[in-house]
């Protein structure tokens, strides 16, 4: 009886349970307290969250692959989305679909913001160099910076799939974070005057506008880099999808049926790669660190280049909209609006900040086609 007792505790999770997956499991709950009592970004972190902590857990063999003639675990064949490169452009479809492009549209200007807050993505990959990481693992690195996960699952998923899971959850986890690493960077670089600005309302968008818009940008760009088409041409879908006004069912399906889907298996399949065995290694913490860099560097990219323009304009453009240059959508421009709001609590910058917060989706997109056509793998 008691050597029955004896395996049967032997066979538990209990029984198996090691440091760096207790670790792991405490960082997993962590982030499910940041995600549920904080609200930080929760339809991001909650699942990756709760992914990590379920491949945590001693043999539950969720990302088991398949051996021997038995079926792998769930999380494999869900994993397997990102691995061949489809979950991110089903992303941006759903981004697109959601996403008004009218104050990009109605201020051109603010595709400059977007552009200075990739800055962050090649000041990156030169220190991943440094540390001596290949050509194309600086790439999938330095693609943090954009503040773009899927975007940055996908390159990394084409150029350095080894690296797929630390950086993976290195971007989502810096994308969830956007409202906490921010504000100070923000408030660091902006006057009390400079905050308080009030930007002039936006001229109307036409319909025709709309319309066009989307589909002059893939040709240009597809033309231009064929390796931004996948999600460029499936963002900029979404979006026309969104305006041509002929297609509220499949916009309704984009925005919602679909995308909730892939982003509870995007979210759940990141998570499951934060195996204890594989993510605390100094190779992974590197990822972590530079991606941090990355992402400060980005904002602060957007917030210089909304001084500059704010000089330009003689004091017409409140530069805390640069910082939603980086590709976290909408969540950097939630964050604008909220120190903005800080600063003048008659101030409204949403709408502004979103101007160059796609931007910078397209931006961060381009800079991934850039990588991918002149970075061998």
């Amino acid at each position: 009886m008691l050597a029955r007792l004896l395996d049967f505790i032997g066979d538990t999770g209990f029984a198996q349970l090691a440091v760096p997956e207790l670790i792991m499991i405490v960082v997993a709950l962590f982030l499910l307290y940041l995600g549920i009592e904080k609200k930080y970004e929760p339809l991001l972190l909650v699942p990756i969250s709760f992914g990590m902590l379920l491949v945590n857990l001693p043999l539950g063999g969720l990302m088991d692959p398949p051996t021997n003639g038995q079926v792998g675990g769930l999380f494999y064949y869900l994993y397997q989305g990102i691995e061949l490169g489809i979950y991110p452009p089903l992303i941006f479809l759903g981004v697109g679909a959601l996403t008004d492009f009218g104050p990009l549209i109605a201020n051109p200007m603010t595709l400059l913001l977007g552009a200075a807050a990739q800055l962050g993505i090649f000041f990156t990959f030169l220190g991943a160099l440094l540390l001596g990481f290949t050509l194309p693992e600086a790439g999938a690195t330095g693609i943090i910076g954009g503040a773009d996960g899927p975007t940055a699952i996908y390159l990394c998923s084409k150029m350095a799939p080894h690296l797929l899971g630390a950086i993976a959850i290195a971007a989502y986890s810096y994308m969830a974070l956007v409202p906490i690493i921010q504000p100070p960077i923000m408030k660091a670089l902006t006057t009390e005057k400079e905050r308080k600005i009030v930007m002039q309302q936006l001229r109307p968008v036409s319909k025709r506008e709309r319309v066009l818009f989307p589909i002059v940008v893939i040709i240009l760009t597809g033309l231009f880099l064929p390796a931004a088409i996948p999600l460029l041409g499936m963002l900029m879908f979404g979006n026309l999808l969104r305006e041509c006004g002929v297609t509220e069912r499949l916009s309704g399906a984009a925005q919602n049926e679909l995308n909730n889907i892939i982003v509870i298996f995007l979210g759940l399949t990141v998570g499951a790669k934060a195996n204890a065995v594989y993510f605390l290694k100094a190779e992974t913490l590197q990822i972590i660190a530079l991606g941090l860099v990355a992402f400060a560097i980005g904002t602060a990219g957007g917030v210089i280049m909304g001084k500059i323009m704010c000089k330009a304009s003689g004091g017409k453009i409140n530069p805390l909209i640069g910082s939603a240059g980086v590709s976290a959508v909408p969540m950097a421009a939630r964050v604008s609006q909220v120190v903005g709001r800080e600063a003048n609590p008659n101030n409204y910058l949403l709408m502004h900040a979103m101007g160059p917060n796609v931007a910078g989706v397209i931006g961060s997109a381009v800079v991934a086609g850039i990588f991918l056509s002149m970075l061998p793998y």
